[in-house]
């Protein structure tokens, strides 16, 4: 009678137990993590009457939590993932609103920059004219400056971001080491800590949103956590930290570095994921490749409109100067860990070659090795100096050693240090150091487009007579010595070049027809607008890559705006499998109200049978006793 009296109350306090897990369930419907709980009924035993065997009744196995570490860690990755992505297409974007186009864009500052000197070529004794050529140079010189300081601010917020995610990031580390302590603690013999398990789950889910990671459960409940593949952040009870760290060469850089008690490792931006590992990548790709195609086009604009006034005669029959301030030699940055004394520095070489990257220069026993950053390509020279995408390095002082590296940033205060440095609109050089004039026999068509100089050649203003042979070239020679210079075939509007000049003309000549070139006459520089065309001429000039200098922002645009939209595509479909992977965890571990419903009837009337058999044992055991009394 004992017995029956055992079993069932037994079966109360198990069926109990399983009616306090289901509210416990209905409870945290709608709590973030929470993992369902389920009663894990087991029988009693036995016991022999009689030799039969009669069974002691059912008591509770554990308390076990519905969770699939497999779904668990695949949710963690894919979440990481959509993180990294939606940081990075996030910043992106802000990055697209610094590039603005239309009236208020680079584009149209820089078309009327090279278009104000139409005006200058029709009229070149007119200070208004010269007046707004200067404006507008001025303009495009402060929007250049003002979006590279925007840039600069974007820089410096994320830099302040990085600061505060690795300081969550670390905060996240600390709690889930106190919470492996906690389950430590409380680990039964028999059941687990379920509430304990779902809050430290629920911390590494978090972890997994700033920074990708990865775990290894141990055997006392603990769980490691290690990021950048193998950087332990918490081992059982103990964490680790991160921190922002600046290059030692290149103050403007940031880095994540894995702190472990005095060691401290850089980690790869490619190793990070989540919103760190996107912003990182963001930092150190997306930015500076815009920061390096701002300063290129700053930069290329400088140094061919500077070459180009330089080349001409000013209102007061002086040579021209520079119209922007000339940036200056960029140097190489030297590694931490070079052992050599070498000095060097880079320096524009040709404008219209330059690529939108860093460089690395490297010392090897061989010689020397110019690496293009952007993408990894290699050049290698028996030494210095040398010249790579129209960039030439040199080395200033000392000798390299074999390892010894140097960071070249050439764009990197281009944009921002951009300036006119003529402050009088007469010092704009609008004419051309030489004068073409035809013969007085000519009998041809011949009309003359322009006459220019396009380099700085010693002999640019020596006498050279041109004469159109009837077999359609044209011979030139100098005027002085009667020496010949050489012949081409001449072709109506394509410009013939000797001595640094370049002369076009249109129509056609006869046989016989002569030209004579030399330099500009004193007073004549006036009226002449050679150097102002030549001006005009610069916004076809292939400088970008081979599209055209007026139309440089645009290739900067199409170079964003495809990285805008690569970044939209791939944090629309990453956010798309986060969540499935999600959903797939949830049907998993999630409570299902209707479920639960099913299994209150089912333990309620468990419970309630369970009791009337209690009532039926406990009246029998009366009969018993008042029987035998």
């Amino acid at each position: 009678m004992t017995a029956a009296l055992n079993i069932g109350a037994r079966a109360l306090n198990a069926n109990l137990a399983a009616l306090q897990v289901i509210g416990h369930n209905i409870a945290n419907v709608n709590t973030e993590g929470y993992s369902r709980q389920s009663v894990e009924m087991m029988s009693s035993g036995y016991q022999v009457l009689g030799g039969n065997y009669f069974g002691k009744g059912a008591e509770i196995d554990t308390v076990s939590r519905a969770h699939s570490a497999y779904l668990t860690r695949e949710a963690q990755l894919a979440g990481s993932l959509a993180a990294a992505d939606g940081e990075r297409y996030t910043r992106l974007q802000q990055l697209e609103t610094l590039f603005p186009t239309g009236e208020d864009g680079l584009g149209v500052a820089l078309n009327d920059m090279l278009n104000a000197w139409s005006d200058i070529a029709s009229s070149p004794t007119d200070l208004s004219a010269r007046v707004v050529a200067l404006a507008e140079g001025e303009q495009m010189a402060a929007r250049l400056r003002d979006t590279a300081g925007q840039l600069d601010s974007l820089a410096h917020s994320g830099g302040e971001q990085a600061r505060s995610t690795v300081i969550t990031i670390n905060r996240l580390a600390q709690d889930i080491a106190k919470a492996n302590q906690r389950i430590i603690e409380n680990q039964g013999s028999a059941g687990a800590p379920n509430d304990l398990l779902d809050q430290r789950d629920a911390l590494v889910a978090e972890l997994s949103q700033h920074i990708q990671l990865s775990t290894i459960p141990a055997d006392d409940g603990s769980l490691s956590v290690f990021v950048a593949g193998s950087q332990p952040l918490v081992l059982g009870q103990r964490a680790n930290s991160l921190a922002v760290t600046r290059d030692v060469a290149d103050s403007a850089q940031i880095h994540i570095s894995f702190l472990q008690g005095s060691v401290k490792t850089e980690l790869a931006d490619a190793t990070l994921g989540g919103q760190l590992g996107g912003l990182m990548t963001f930092m150190s790709e997306d930015l500076t490749d815009m920061q390096n195609l701002l300063g290129r086009m700053a930069l290329a604009l400088g140094t061919t409109v500077n070459a180009q006034n330089r080349l001409g005669v000013d209102l007061a029959g002086n040579p021209g100067g520079d119209f922007f301030l000339p940036a200056a030699n960029t140097t190489g940055l030297p590694a931490s860990t070079n052992t050599g004394s070498a000095e060097l520095h880079a320096s524009v070489s040709d404008p219209t070659a330059l690529q939108a990257s860093d460089y690395e220069v490297r010392f090897d026993a061989g010689g020397v090795s110019v690496v293009r950053l952007s993408d990894g390509n290699a050049t290698s020279f028996a030494g210095l100096p040398a010249e790579v995408d129209g960039l030439r390095f040199e080395l200033d002082a000392g000798a390299g050693s074999a390892g010894d590296r140097f960071r070249v940033k050439p764009f990197a205060d281009a944009a921002r240090n951009m300036q006119v440095a003529i402050g009088s609109p007469t010092r704009l050089a609008a004419a051309s150091p030489v004068q073409v004039t035809p013969g007085a026999t000519n009998a041809g068509g011949l009309s003359i487009e322009g006459l220019h100089a396009v380099q700085a050649s010693a002999n640019l203003t020596d006498p050279v007579t041109l004469t159109f042979q009837a077999d359609g070239t044209v011979t030139a020679t100098a005027t002085d010595t009667g020496l010949d210079l050489g012949s081409v075939t001449y072709t109506a509007g394509q410009p013939l070049m000797f001595n640094g000049w370049s002369l076009t003309l249109r129509g056609s000549p006869a046989a016989g027809d002569t030209l004579a070139i030399a330099a500009s006459t004193t007073g004549s520089t006036q009226q002449n607008a050679g150097n102002a065309k030549a001006m005009l001429g610069l916004r076809d000039l292939a400088t970008f890559d081979g599209v055209a200098l007026a139309d440089g922002y645009g290739s900067l645009l199409s170079h964003l705006g495809t990285s805008v939209q690569g970044a939209k595509f791939e944090s629309s479909f990453s956010s798309q499998v986060a969540s499935s992977t999600e959903d797939a965890r949830a049907a998993v571990s999630g409570v299902n109200l209707d479920e639960e419903a099913a299994r209150l009837l089912q333990f309620q009337q468990s419970y309630q049978a369970a009791a009337k058999f209690l009532q039926v044992a406990q009246s029998t055991f009366d009969t018993l006793l008042q029987t035998l009394s």
